[in-house]
């Protein structure tokens, strides 16, 4: 803490509060409470200080004060009160256990990252190469090893562009590729995702025009050769990552549209680059290529487990065009989500991944020992069968086999705003607390957030 805060947080008013007696004449305890500089020559609130900075640890100590003013702290107390009132991290975000069952929570932040990818953003925090040659001392392309890497994780793009999300892929590609002129959509693909946003109304906004054809559960390739024309600036395919159509279907697939003679975009939404075992049926960057799509964009946050962008993958001149455009520059990422994704493509297995891959019969007995445990110091914890999903979009109506811990109820509120907060879901009168998601080297903080819980 600079000397002028130091100043400032001991100003008048901010330590301790005039001497006062009680009674026959006896000091107020309220006179014992320590001055504002004292409290902060204690050397956990110094190491606080270089963590959290002066503002939050001053809030804090002017917060614990005021509770020994109040009488509710003894006035001995308020260095350790003031302690336990920091902030655990200097930023805004609070980190929780995502104990919800659903792997990509986009209240949560959807992917967490990996280790390695946490390490990538520490090293690139500082001044970096991410515009420079270093061996010629000249300036080089932006991102030019990450887009290698995706590259390599996807053989069939010939290349590759990232910008901050997957709407705003999209956005670039109806951008570059079709203002002012007409993109051919299925009816059945006009969809409609969270908080009200919906793909026509963001591609009406690039200045293209949508030119529908099908019908909501049935549109064939003659229905989009019907519809090509002049104006067409590609035909494109949405995945609907969000719900399913049953019954008396029909959807034309790439390669049916690969062969009218017109760019094809294809949004597949979550990210996958390669088929999956676990997910067969969800869409996968590489074999849409294969199958002769002109583009494909995806999120990079969802599946594929990295921080939050968006990819373009695919013919070399497409890209080329999209990167160019003038949009491509508001839409960039920084060097911190080059060195996450990069790390991501390159490192180990992602905790998506991970998750993903899970088996359930180790998730039961995680759950069997941390209900133990926890019943061991009174708490009503019981180990119980449960379903996780995908979610953020991704594998609508697959459910992964999962275990989770069975709590009261009132546990769900106490647990959502402990100290380390715990988010799960209330089903059938209990609060679960689904392992899937939750690695299994954060048991132990689960079950002391449990303990912590059932003495609210």
């Amino acid at each position: 803490m600079d000397q002028r805060a130091v100043r400032e947080a001991a100003a008048p008013g901010r330590g301790p509060a005039p001497a006062r007696t009680r009674g026959g004449g006896a000091p107020d305890a309220r006179r014992r409470i320590p001055r504002t500089d004292t409290v902060l020559r204690d050397p956990r609130l110094a190491e606080a200080m270089r963590r959290l900075g002066p503002e939050a640890v001053g809030s804090a100590v002017r917060q614990a004060q005021e509770q020994a003013r109040a009488g509710t702290v003894p006035p001995e107390k308020v260095t350790d009160t003031a302690l336990g009132l920091l902030p655990p991290t200097a930023g805004g975000l609070r980190p929780v256990i995502n104990a919800t069952g659903v792997l990509l929570h986009t209240n949560l932040g959807r992917a967490p990252l990996s280790e390695a990818a946490l390490r990538a953003v520490r090293d690139a925090a500082g001044p970096t190469d991410v515009e420079l040659d270093l061996g010629t001392g000249v300036r080089a392309r932006r991102g030019r090893t990450t887009l290698a890497a995706l590259r390599a994780r996807v053989p069939s793009a010939g290349a590759a562009h990232v910008v901050n999300n997957g709407a705003a892929a999209l956005v670039l590609a109806a951008t570059a590729l079709a203002a002012g002129r007409e993109i051919v959509i299925s009816r059945g693909e006009m969809v409609e995702i969270g908080d009200g946003f919906r793909l026509p109304d963001l591609l009406v906004s690039t200045g293209a025009r949508l030119r529908e054809v099908g019908t909501t559960n049935r549109t064939s390739v003659d229905d989009y050769a019907d519809a090509l024309g002049p104006e067409t600036g590609f035909v494109l395919k949405v995945h609907p990552s969000n719900f399913r159509i049953s019954g008396f279907t029909r959807a034309a697939g790439t390669a049916e549209l690969a062969v009218l003679g017109v760019p094809v975009v294809v949004d597949i939404g979550s990210g996958l680059l390669a088929p999956h075992p676990v997910l067969p049926e969800e869409p996968d960057a590489e074999s849409h290529l294969r199958a002769g799509a002109s583009l494909v964009t995806a999120s990079g946050d969802k599946l594929l487990g990295g921080p939050q962008c968006g990819l373009l993958l695919g013919d070399d001149d497409l890209v080329r065009t999209v990167s160019r455009h003038p949009l491509a520059r508001a839409l960039r990422v920084d060097k911190l989500t080059l060195a996450a994704l990069q790390a991501t493509l390159t490192g180990p297995a992602t905790p998506t991944a991970d998750a993903l891959a899970a088996d359930p019969a180790r998730l039961a007995r995680r759950a069997e020992r941390l209900a133990a445990a926890l019943g061991a110091d009174g708490v009503d914890a019981r180990a119980v069968p449960s379903d996780a999903t995908v979610g953020g979009g991704g594998a609508p109506g697959v459910t992964l086999p999962s275990a989770a811990l069975s709590l009261p109820e009132a546990y769900a509120a106490a647990l959502r705003t402990g100290r380390t907060p715990v988010v799960g879901r209330l089903e059938g009168g209990r609060c679960l607390l689904d392992l899937r998601a939750v690695p299994a080297e954060d048991d132990e903080r689960l079950a002391e957030a449990v303990r912590a819980a059932a003495e609210r």
